[in-house]
């Protein structure tokens, strides 16, 4: 029999496994910004004023960089050509204000916006690595490298990190291939990705793998499950945003911090004795209770005068709203932004119903007036306006099919119908009776009855699980209408 424990030795005791449980336990912090696009200012988002802008963000990558343990990593998508039009001017003046600050950066489709040989300059003003495993060389070997690594390790004293990054499918046609590297070609992302942990885990042997970008969410969700070994995803992309947590099925974690800097991701992960046991964190928003960094204030402000004073037809009125167009849930339900779009294109063409993906919405607007470079940054993509018809049947599909994207940005904003979802299927689906008079109200979809169904020739002919539908649809046709011609009147009709 023991004897008893005194008071003293409790103490004693206490405090040993204390200190014994700091000194084998570390906290590595991940801190990850995406899809910047050349959204220097801060801007309307989410219903509210002055969300995200460089500065801001600058601010707290620079102090979250100072700290021991911290990674931090960039998404890509860092610039955007035509909208808005400060990368047209300034190109990525941006990138080297990350020197010191970024360790690793994604390739992401818009960083080619401006070609090859631009992107070589913008790569070459950097001190940070830019890495995408699966666009390879004429050898056919990964074309950016790290000391002959298609991928970083970051040794944080004894712990080992592994990053890497990869293109989705969709690269292989929002890049121009005139605009990629010489030489350089896309492979299969899932094979690329097995390479690079396998190679991570085996002769590297790290203590955590992330993937920093760059696909779409239905990707990186894929990726987890084929692939074993990822810690981390940091999503980029698809404009999500999307708080931390477990990929269903897997051991991997996920997030994604939305769009334009309004986010950033913050991730920890735990390790005791060299193992990873635990990840947490979240979504930070970049809102006014965050300073700025005074130096970038001042630059952005002095380069965003100039740039109105050389482009002034960017920041004309052509409008004004009486209430706000909130881009809230746009990717999980009804939002303003979507709703009116979509109701004035259905109107134009006579549909309905009328069905727009998300993505095709990238900002909202603030009451008041609207300025063109305001306008162009919510509706960045013209497209023509296609109809066809569809029966009933068909039509419940396609919003099926819509349905069981919710939460990415191929969910479809939509005018003209309405429905239930109850234990995951579409109830109750109700289309108007007169598209020329919707004061007539809906009625109930009948399967066999044939009904003129719209949407954009993105949605149409380019959109996976779209495009397919769309082609079993009769009578399909290009209207003479164009997605923002038709905002752009609409706002004007409401200008005083």
């Amino acid at each position: 029999m023991f004897p008893p424990f005194s008071k003293h030795s409790l103490v004693l005791l206490s405090s040993l496994l204390l200190l014994s449980a700091c000194q084998t336990t570390r906290t590595v912090t991940l801190v990850g910004m995406s899809d910047y696009h050349s959204h220097a200012l801060p801007m309307f988002s989410e219903g509210e004023p002055g969300q995200g802008g460089v500065a801001r963000a600058m601010a707290y990558l620079r102090a979250a960089r100072a700290r021991p343990d911290t990674i931090v990593v960039s998404g890509g998508d860092t610039v955007n050509k035509g909208v808005p039009t400060w990368s047209d001017v300034y190109g990525c003046v941006e990138w080297p204000w990350f020197n010191g600050v970024v360790d690793v950066m994604a390739l992401g489709n818009h960083d080619l916006d401006y070609g090859a040989e631009a992107f070589a300059r913008c790569r070459a003003s950097i001190s940070y690595p830019v890495l995408s495993a699966n666009l390879v060389g004429a050898e056919g070997k990964p074309y950016f490298q790290v000391d002959g690594k298609p991928y970083l390790v970051r040794d944080l004293g004894g712990l080992r990190v592994g990053l890497f990054a990869l293109a989705g499918a969709d690269m292989q046609h929002l890049v121009k291939a005139e605009h990629l590297p010489p030489g350089t070609r896309w492979t299969a992302a899932t094979e690329a990705a097995r390479a690079v942990v396998e190679e991570l885990r085996g002769r590297e042997r790290v203590d955590a793998v992330v993937l920093i970008g760059h696909q779409t969410r239905e990707e990186d969700v894929a990726l987890a499950r084929a692939v074993r070994g990822i810690d981390v995803i940091l999503g980029s992309h698809s404009h999500q945003k999307e708080e931390l947590r477990r990929v269903p099925g897997t051991d991997t974690y996920a997030l994604s911090p939305y769009q334009y800097l309004t986010y950033l991701s913050e991730v920890r992960l735990r390790f005791r004795e060299g193992r990873l046991v635990g990840v947490d964190g979240g979504l930070v928003k970049m809102d006014a209770s965050k300073p700025e960094d005074p130096r970038t204030a001042a630059e952005v402000a002095r380069m965003q005068a100039a740039l109105e004073a050389d482009r002034p037809e960017r920041f004309v009125e052509v409008g004004r709203l009486a209430a706000p167009l909130r881009d809230s849930d746009v990717t999980t339900g009804r939002s303003e932004v979507g709703v009116w779009a979509t109701e004035v294109w259905r109107r134009a063409v006579g549909a309905h119903a009328f069905f727009a993906t998300a993505s095709t919405f990238r900002a909202g607007l603030p009451a008041g007036p609207v300025a063109a470079e305001d306008f162009f940054g919510a509706f960045p993509y013209r497209n023509t306006l296609v109809t066809a018809k569809m029966t009933g049947a068909q039509l419940k599909a396609w919003v099926e099919l819509s349905e069981s994207k919710r939460g990415t940005d191929a969910y479809s904003q939509l005018s003209g119908v309405r429905y239930s979802v109850q234990q995951g299927r579409v109830v109750d689906l109700r289309v108007l009776v007169n598209p020329a008079a919707p004061e007539r109200g809906d009625e109930p979809v009948v399967p066999e009855r044939t009904y003129r169904v719209a949407t954009t020739e993105f949605q149409a002919f380019v959109a996976a699980g779209y495009k397919e539908a769309w082609a079993r649809a009769s009578s399909s046709q290009r209207t003479e209408w164009d997605s923002q011609s038709l905002l752009a009147g609409a706002l004007c009709a409401d200008k005083p």
